[in-house]
Parts: structure tokens; C-alpha cells; sequence
């Protein structure tokens, strides 16, 4: 039976994009159901597949698993041969420790700069929070690169389940034209040329679906 990733909009969902990219690169099979956000039907639409009333949700058969990285770990558990997490016992507790922040961290500038994928690169002012956040996203991606990531242009030198945690702040730092590190746009550069990046950057586009407040930063 095949696996069913429910998402929302692919313009503002940052939560979708992250299992989406990840069984996208890694080629794990699903098909895939849209319910959009900001809509009379939103809420009955989602509490379909999961008790909690939010995407993304992954149904495996009689199996459902909600919340990204729950998700993610459900999918190293089922395709072990698939480098999601990086294989070294130290890579893979510092890619967890990243992912783990990513989830419940950086309130400042997720607030502040929602992920669009539609929007015109323009620049925006930071508040102080949002400027700690960028600095402390600096600091993670360059003492991860220089420890774990030597190899390739990833945190950890391949892509992996880090990487598709941290998908939806490359598009914040782009599309707001945050100042960052040349390695910092280096790193953001190489997850925007992922072709799982490419394909839901041009499903974005498309999207009949426009919410107000996503569009007025």
C-alpha cells in the first residue's frame, strides 16, 4: 500500500515541506492530498486524517503519524537503507539535537518572516529576536559544517533529515534578503538547487490560493 502525505498550500506550509523534500530526495513513494489553509473547511478537512487538527500527516495503512518530525522518524524506522539521518553515532545526535531545535526554536524570526514561496526577494527589518535567531542559526550551520559537513555542501555533507528541518528558513533568509555568511548562502544556495526544492518551488507558483497576512511583510 502506498503512503499518503497529507500537506497544505505549498506557498506557505513550511511544516510540509519538510517530510515532502525529504521522501522527494530520497525517492520514498507517496501520494499526495492538499488541503489548503485559510479556508471555511480547513479544520474538517484535516481532522480527516489526524486527531490534531494540522498538517502534515502520513497514513501507512492503518498507521498515522502526525507532526514533521515524527514523520521523519517513522520514515528512518521503515527504510533503514535510506540515509535519512546521517549513519555516524555523533553526526546523527548532533543532526537530531538541530532538528529538535528547529522544531520547537527560532519563534523570532518564524514569526516575523512566514515562508512564501511566491514572494519577491525584498528586505525586510529585523527585530532583535529575529536577529538573535539568524545569529544563532550561523553559529549551528557553520560549527555543524566544519564538524560533520566537510564532504559535500550539506550540514552534515549529504542531504538529510537535518537539512529538510531546516528547508523552509532557507526560503525565509532568501526571500527576506537576510543578511547572512557567504557560507550560510553557500549552504542556502545548495538547498535551493535540490530538484525535490526545484519541484515544489514551481508547485508553489501555481497555487490558486492566497492568504492575506502571509503577503502583506
Amino acid at each position: 500500500m502506498n503512503l499518503t502525505l497529507i500537506i497544505a498550500n505549498k506557498a506557505y506550509s513550511s511544516w510540509s515541506l519538510r517530510p515532502w523534500i525529504l521522501m522527494r530526495h530520497f525517492e520514498i513513494a507517496f501520494d499526495e492530498i492538499v488541503i489548503p489553509l485559510a479556508q471555511d473547511n480547513t479544520r474538517a478537512g484535516l481532522l480527516r486524517y489526524s486527531p490534531s487538527g494540522k498538517c502534515p500527516v502520513l497514513i501507512d495503512g492503518e498507521i498515522t503519524v502526525w507532526d514533521s518530525l515524527a514523520i521523519i522518524e517513522y520514515l528512518a524506522e521503515m527504510y533503514p537503507e535510506k540515509p535519512l539521518w546521517p549513519k555516524a553515532l555523533a553526526a546523527r545526535a548532533r543532526a537530531r539535537s538541530l532538528a529538535a531545535e528547529m522544531h520547537s526554536g527560532f519563534a523570532g524570526l518564524r514569526g516575523l518572516l512566514p515562508m512564501n514561496m511566491r514572494r519577491a526577494v525584498k528586505k525586510v527589518a529585523l527585530t532583535p529576536e529575529a536577529s538573535a535567531d539568524v545569529a544563532r542559526l550561523e553559529q549551528a550551520f557553520q560549527q555543524t559544517r566544519e564538524a560533520f559537513g566537510r564532504a559535500g555542501p550539506f550540514l552534515f555533507g549529504d542531504f538529510s533529515a537535518a537539512d529538510a528541518m531546516f528547508a523552509p528558513i532557507v526560503n525565509r533568509l532568501h526571500v527576506y534578503d537576510v543578511a547572512v555568511m557567504p557560507s550560510t548562502k553557500a549552504y542556502m544556495d545548495a538547498v535551493m538547487a535540490l530538484p525535490a526544492w526545484q519541484e515544489w518551488h514551481t508547485q508553489a507558483q501555481v497555487e490558486g490560493w492566497t492568504i492575506p497576512k502571509y503577503e502583506v511583510a
